[in-house]
């Protein structure tokens, strides 16, 4: 079943690249292709409506209830403890690995494109980042409005309060644990409705972007696309080998579960559409529901590694093509302002443009140099968004490793 789905994903892709070619090189009228383009974003904009409408219930039960279960708040605490410190590794990794990768590859040395004149507006809105903005937006106001918003960040705040609580009341409510629970298997019930949506979907987004774009705007930006992309193939070996110290050669067996949600976050470029069936596979893969459905969550907010990737990567990448040389010193504060202001990305739309566009500004590279990503920036996002799925899953798999709750696998059994 898993190997049909897969199939049919990748047709639809296919078949997607195939007719959005064809819009691209038959229909001349650059305004009646955006307009195609835009209903064929129709399929698309449902399935994430879809997973969305899911997203909020699904991480509030799952925690709350994963949570509950480890009983013992000093092991949530060693627990907890274990899976920030790897999310920080991970992070300096995926960091220091772009900065790395972009100055050796050096795709925008040689550009020479001109500084743009004092004013010049990318199309993309900043807000300041600060510390003290991201610490406040962590606690919601209400977790009615964190949940209508979908802020996942907020609602895995309450959640580690209400499962804390739970888990400390004990016998008490034990028929409100049972009752998140019933809710978690109700929405991993739905998420398997939702996913046959996925292919109309996948198909949707890539007759979107090709008919809009075609593959001209890849050959311009060669270097670029290819630049970033080997560099995520490298910081995926370089996560499975760090996840192998821990898990040993069973971390292969990771790799092929994670078909699906991969190929379906690279489609949809939405790692967000992936989360459900990864909490699936993950359970396939023999981690326990409790450690899954607390680290996972945590995952999507504080280890994106394939958007902080991008971030080191896009920003020398902009200051390459302009002629703008930073220091040593200049590019390790960069990676430090990165470690904080990439982790409210979570949730946020275009929310690595957002972060890339303050970095500018810090270093007075201008803001404008956006546009010069801008174009690719659809196809280098569904790069991004699968790796995010590997970095989160990797994670899980260790934490779980470290607190002896992967089974054996052949004592593995799939969520219901």
């Amino acid at each position: 079943m898993a190997k049909k789905f897969t199939l049919v994903v990748v047709g639809a892709l296919v078949a997607g690249i195939a007719v959005g070619s064809a819009i691209h090189t038959y229909v001349a009228d650059e305004v009646l292709r955006q307009e195609i383009a835009g209903y064929c974003q129709i399929g698309t904009d449902l399935f994430l409506r879809l997973i969305k409408m899911i997203i909020a219930p699904l991480v509030l039960s799952t925690l709350s209830v994963g949570i509950a279960h480890m009983g013992d708040p000093a092991r949530l605490g060693r627990v907890g403890a274990r899976t920030l410190g790897w999310f920080v590794l991970a992070s300096l990794i995926s960091l220091s690995l772009g900065l790395v990768m972009v100055t050796w590859i050096a795709p925008g040395v040689g550009a020479g494109f001109t500084l743009p004149t004092a004013g010049s507006e990318s199309g993309v809105h900043v807000a300041p980042i600060t510390l003290k903005d991201f610490v406040t937006h962590l606690v919601p106001k209400s977790i009615a409005e964190a949940m209508v918003g979908n802020e996942i960040l907020q609602i895995v705040v309450f959640s580690a309060f209400l499962g804390t609580a739970l888990a400390t009341l004990g016998s008490r409510v034990e028929r409100l644990v049972s009752l998140l629970d019933d809710l978690a298997h109700a929405m991993l019930k739905m998420t398997g409705y939702v996913m046959l949506f996925a292919p109309v979907a996948v198909f949707a987004a890539i007759t979107a972007v090709v008919a809009q774009h075609g593959f001209g705007v890849l050959a311009t930006y060669g270097r670029f696309v290819g630049g970033f992309y080997l560099s995520l193939v490298v910081l995926w070996v370089v996560l499975l080998m760090l996840g192998g110290l821990v898990l040993g050669r069973r971390v292969l067996r990771l790799v092929p579960l994670l078909r699906e949600p991969v190929l379906l976050a690279f489609s949809t470029a939405s790692s967000e559409a992936a989360y459900p069936k990864t909490l699936t596979q993950l359970s396939h893969f023999g981690v326990s529901d409790r450690i899954a459905s607390f680290v996972l969550p945590l995952g999507y907010s504080f280890n994106l590694d394939g958007s902080m990737m991008y971030c080191t990567f896009a920003t020398l990448f902009i200051a390459q093509s302009y002629g703008i040389a930073l220091t040593i010193s200049q590019q390790i504060t960069m990676l430090l302002l990165l470690m904080v202001t990439s982790k409210g990305m979570a949730g946020v739309p275009r929310a690595s443009l957002v972060v890339i566009a303050a970095t500018l500004a810090h270093f007075g590279i201008p803001e404008a140099g956006l546009v010069l990503i801008l174009a690719v920036d659809q196809f280098l996002d569904m790069g991004r968004s699968a790796t995010n799925v590997i970095g989160n899953s990797v994670a899980t798999a260790v934490v779980a490793a470290f607190e002896g709750e992967l089974a054996a696998p052949n004592e593995a059994q799939p969520t219901a």
